[in-house]
């Protein structure tokens, strides 16, 4: 069922950057403009050939929110875990504590010996 999901959100993502690539950008220029010779926009319309476009950007763009959504909680590997646990909860190992190394403190306190001039 996972890999089912996310072959379609795939789908739906491709599909999104085509209808995306295919609108006009402001200055007139984009890919439309070499659809126009194959009579797609001269059947539709300029307007309703954006309009169109427009309407498909918005619904593939939360159809392919919502397969994202719908495909975290379909992982396989998550219903294999009974309680999750957090990093925060989990045990830490205990390392060994290795004993300080013994020194040696002098009594009194030794003062630096300064050259004679």
């Amino acid at each position: 069922m996972h890999v089912f999901i996310v072959i379609v959100g795939l789908l739906a993502s491709i599909m999104l950057i085509g209808v995306i690539l295919l609108q006009s950008p402001k200055s007139g220029s984009g890919l439309t403009g070499g659809i126009a010779s194959l009579g797609t926009v001269q059947t539709l319309g300029v307007r309703r050939t954006g309009d169109f476009l427009s309407k498909m950007t918005a619904i593939l763009a939360a159809t392919v929110m919502v397969i994202c959504f719908i495909a975290e909680f379909t992982l396989p590997g998550r219903a294999a875990k009974e309680s999750p646990e957090s990093i925060l909860q989990q045990t830490v190992p205990v390392m060994p504590v290795a004993p300080a190394p013994a020194t040696t403190v002098p009594s009194a306190p030794v003062l630096p010996v300064l050259p004679v001039k």
